[in-house]
């Protein structure tokens, strides 16, 4: 049995972003899941004139959403909200009848060197995902405060407790992701 393919989103388009660090550490935390980066940082800004045919970047990403057998998010907060790049991202992929994410479990962390790790951002996520898009949102909450030796100098996540924190996240989510895969109905299909 192949392992779940699973796409990783960052929700910054900031080159040096730590969440980008973040979710590298985290796609080694991982091995069961064979983890692809899908970028969003190339996406047009969105425009109901251009949804057919897709640009080129539009149709790579929805194609790397809607190969995935489940998908990692690991945003920042921007302005007590999602980033641009991101709500750009899901508008291109949530059009009606065009809708990659319906029943497709998601997974939603990330960091900010704020008390509260991006708390609102991820909240404002699962409202967009859960509630409109039907994504079956992971349930717990994995907010990050981001300090200067939580990646280490390997990449990795250095900090022992956190490292079990999503650690924990990831497992529950390779058994969600596992029981969705195998649901009589996903099988008949």
């Amino acid at each position: 049995m192949t392992n779940p393919r699973i796409a990783l989103i960052v929700g910054s388009n900031r080159r040096d972003s730590i969440n980008r660090k973040v979710a590298s550490a985290l796609s080694k935390l991982a091995p069961q899941l064979a983890i692809d980066f899908v970028r969003i940082d190339d996406l047009p800004m969105f425009n109901q004139d251009l949804v057919s045919p897709l640009p080129h970047a539009v149709a790579q990403f929805k194609n790397g959403i809607d190969r995935a057998d489940g998908v990692i998010f690991v945003t920042p907060e921007h302005n007590r909200s999602i980033p641009a790049a991101l709500k750009n991202a899901l508008d291109w992929t949530g059009l009606p009848g065009q809708n990659s994410w319906a029943e497709k479990p998601v997974f939603i962390t990330g960091t900010s060197p704020g008390p509260i790790g991006g708390a609102l951002a991820q909240q404002h996520l699962r409202n967009v995902l859960g509630s409109f898009l039907g994504a079956l949102v992971l349930g717990g909450e994995a907010y990050i405060t981001f300090k200067p030796d939580l990646i280490n100098e390997h990449g990795e996540i250095g900090d022992e407790s956190t490292r079990n924190f999503l650690k924990s996240h990831l497992d529950r989510f390779s058994r969600l992701v596992a029981r969705h895969l195998h649901a009589p109905e996903r099988s008949a299909a």
